[in-house]
């Protein structure tokens, strides 16, 4: 009797999105660059960091309690709690390419803007490295992560599927993002190199658990 295998695990990135997705990171990334390169060594807003704080003060209001729980959700342990939730829905979903990008893709992207504060050497506040935002970083890889799942269990099209992708990281960027200029304590650009840096490093964490992770069959 011939042995039945179960279908092939599904990956952490559908191949619809795969193209599209390589391009957003690499445009994700030429953004880090840019702004690392524009406000290296400063510790000052610019004339952009002053527009955008206005608008953003002016539009979304100022300090408040809610900004406050927002910024709660890009500390290192509520962020680890969150990668640990994430990577066992993703393994009982039996999602296991993308259970590994879970806790990969927020850790390099962590790591990665860890290292790339004292490079740029940006501060704010008496010093404070700034330049990338890591709340919004870990922020918007977390929502990534979860938007995969979601696109990934919905089997949706590309266009669907990117759309909620991105989506998905945006509404979570923009709202670390807001909390973290509201609360002063990152310049709106921080914010966008934050976001940009996980739109880089997460996209290209499922592609290279796809391409180089072994397969895992079952008889």
């Amino acid at each position: 009797m011939p042995t039945r295998c179960d279908p092939d695990p599904p990956p952490a990135l559908p191949a619809s999105l795969r193209t599209p997705m390589a391009i957003v990171a690499g445009l994700a990334g030429l953004a880090v660059a840019v702004l690392a390169a524009r406000y290296a060594g400063s510790d000052t807003a610019g004339a952009l960091d002053r527009r955008l704080r206005s608008d953003v003060t002016s539009l979304l209001g100022r300090p408040s309690s809610g900004a406050l729980v927002v910024d709660l959700f890009g500390e290192p342990m509520v962020v680890a709690v969150l990668v640990g939730v994430l990577a066992a829905l993703c393994l009982a979903l039996r999602r296991r390419a993308l259970a590994a990008v879970a806790v990969v893709g927020p850790i390099l992207t962590g790591a990665a803007t860890t290292a790339l504060k004292p490079v740029i050497g940006r501060t704010i506040h008496d010093g404070h490295l700034a330049y990338p935002s890591g709340h919004t970083a870990a922020v918007t890889a977390l929502a990534l992560v979860g938007m995969l799942l979601v696109v990934g269990l919905i089997r949706g099209g590309r266009a669907i599927g990117l759309l909620l992708v991105l989506g998905g990281a945006g509404v979570a960027g923009a709202a670390m993002a807001w909390a973290q200029i509201v609360l002063d304590a990152h310049y709106p650009t921080d914010t966008v190199g934050g976001f940009a840096m996980a739109m880089a490093v997460v996209p290209a964490t499922a592609l290279l658990v796809d391409r180089f992770a072994p397969p895992i069959t079952h008889r």
